[in-house]
């Protein structure tokens, strides 16, 4: 007895959830996914690092912002391999929130929540990013040239209870982002083959974005519990002006008057 063949558009259960794209698009979202991991990733991490150093205090902040300001050609560094990549991964990332559908409704799996949610999640660390850097990096006192400055900036603007309920979502949101990218990265560049070891890797990076998220939340709380600190914690030293010495004055001929 002869059977007959399933129908040609039988829908299967779930959603392909890593899609590479075809020709130049294959490109760009490789060259996407890698910028999101190298260098803004590692920028990240030592933007999290760097702001931990807030648990010790106002003058080992400045210390730490005063240190990476004085790095050789820092400049340099900031556009090649922090602005530039941001723009590129941020633009290209909102091109493909837009282009991608959403099949939540019809098909409400993981895969697909995290589909939506990295690309919300994507949204959310853009907007923060954009005023962030404008606020403390173009805006108000310039901290590369007084880092002193550095606790009591942050301080101020998270004084704004509205302020500090951004920064709360923002650090949640984008530590996520960059926790189910590094898992995205490692799908799609072949690094972690087999759903077992998908399945696997996705605990490192949930327990590695939840390491982040608590050090970033910490580096928050204690900038708000600390005391107010001081405009500028290392301001400048007056110029040292030539002038005599104590001793040198007393032993000037004129100070000793009509002694022989």
């Amino acid at each position: 007895m002869a059977t007959t063949a399933p129908p040609a558009n039988t829908i299967r259960k779930g959603v392909q959830p890593l899609r590479a794209g075809q020709g130049n698009s294959f490109l760009w979202r490789r060259l996407h996914s890698l910028s999101g991991i190298v260098p803004i990733g590692a920028f990240l991490i030592e933007h999290i690092i760097s702001n931990f150093e807030i648990l010790n205090g106002p003058l080992a902040y400045a210390k730490q912002v005063q240190f990476l300001n004085s790095l050789p050609l820092v400049r340099v560094l900031e556009w090649a391999f922090i602005f530039i990549p941001l723009a590129f991964h941020a633009l290209y990332g909102v091109f493909i929130a837009f282009r991608g559908r959403s099949t939540v409704n019809v098909y409400p799996w993981a895969g697909n929540y995290m589909y939506v949610m990295q690309r919300v999640t994507g949204i959310i660390a853009l907007l923060y990013i954009g005023q962030h850097v404008w606020r403390q990096r173009f805006s108000g006192v310039s901290l590369p040239e007084h880092p002193g400055a550095a606790f009591a900036k942050v301080q101020h603007e998270l004084s704004n209870p509205w302020m500090l309920a951004i920064y709360v979502i923002a650090m949640i949101a984008t530590t996520w982002h960059f926790a189910y990218g590094i898992w995205l990265f490692a799908a799609k560049w072949g690094i972690t083959p087999g759903d077992k070891a998908r399945k696997r890797f996705g605990y490192i990076c949930a327990a590695f974005g939840t390491a982040l998220c608590i050090m970033g939340l910490a580096s928050i709380v204690s900038i708000v519990m600390a005391p107010p600190a001081p405009d500028d914690v290392m301001p400048e030293k007056p110029a040292v002006t030539a002038q005599a010495s104590p001793s040198t004055e007393f032993r000037h001929p004129e100070n000793y008057g009509s002694r022989q």
